[in-house]
């Protein structure tokens, strides 16, 4: 059993055990550095991390087509399920079983709507699949119980959001690695708008190893 993850650009991935994808913040139609079309991904788990646009995405397309269940907070399931859609909702600290693992999530330190419409608290994730376990950060500045979280679930990976201006900057988001504790970062909410930070200079966490992913990149762990 092992663990590849396929990039999406911005904060969005596909994460395979082999058998079960799950689709974290698709965010494809719109995004300048995007390599698929929401047409390329098949999937029966869908996960976001908060309501904004370019999380939201493309998922409500791929769920339509796919079949898949959308896995958020309470505000965000409820509007999928409005839609006629699958959806399961949970809210921090809470935990879904999902086809080959489980999803928990976390706090994040955001805002999050759509549209103008309230969509809830947003969210980390903790994603198990495949015998690992990623800690997705979501949308968020820094907070030391990221320290906490990451003696908790002890990922073995870590998507850090690293762009500034919306979320943390690479200063913070290598202090937050640091705090997460997982062997690999994966720097992520970058390069995808001029307003965000366009490399990953600055992201130096002491005794992790960070991963630059480009869009469309597959790695296996």
């Amino acid at each position: 059993m092992g663990l590849s993850c396929t990039y999406l650009g911005h904060s969005g991935f596909v994460f395979s055990d082999g058998t079960e994808n799950v689709v974290v913040d698709p965010f494809l139609t719109g995004n300048p550095l995007a390599k698929q079309t929401p047409g390329d991904l098949d999937c029966r788990t869908i996960v976001l991390t908060h309501g904004h646009e370019d999380h939201v995405g493309d998922s409500f397309t791929i769920a339509s087509d796919k079949g898949a269940t959308i896995v958020a907070n309470h505000e965000i399931a409820t509007w999928a399920q409005s839609e006629g859609l699958n959806a399961t909702g949970a809210n921090t600290g809470g935990k879904v079983e999902i086809p080959g693992g489980w999803v928990a999530f976390t706090q994040a330190f955001h805002s999050s709507s759509h549209s103008g419409r309230y969509m809830g608290q947003p969210c980390g994730i903790v994603l198990h699949l495949g015998g690992k376990t990623v800690y997705h950060c979501g949308d968020t500045g820094l907070f030391s119980d990221m320290k906490l979280l990451g003696e908790i679930y002890k990922p073995d990976i870590a998507c850090i959001p690293i762009g500034d201006l919306y979320t943390m900057g690479p200063e913070l988001a290598t202090r937050a690695a640091e705090f997460i504790g997982a062997k690999i970062a994966i720097p992520i909410h970058y390069r995808t708008f001029p307003v965000l930070r366009q490399d990953a200079s600055g992201f130096e966490p002491n005794g992790v190893e960070v991963l630059e992913l480009e869009p469309g990149a597959t790695h296996e762990f």
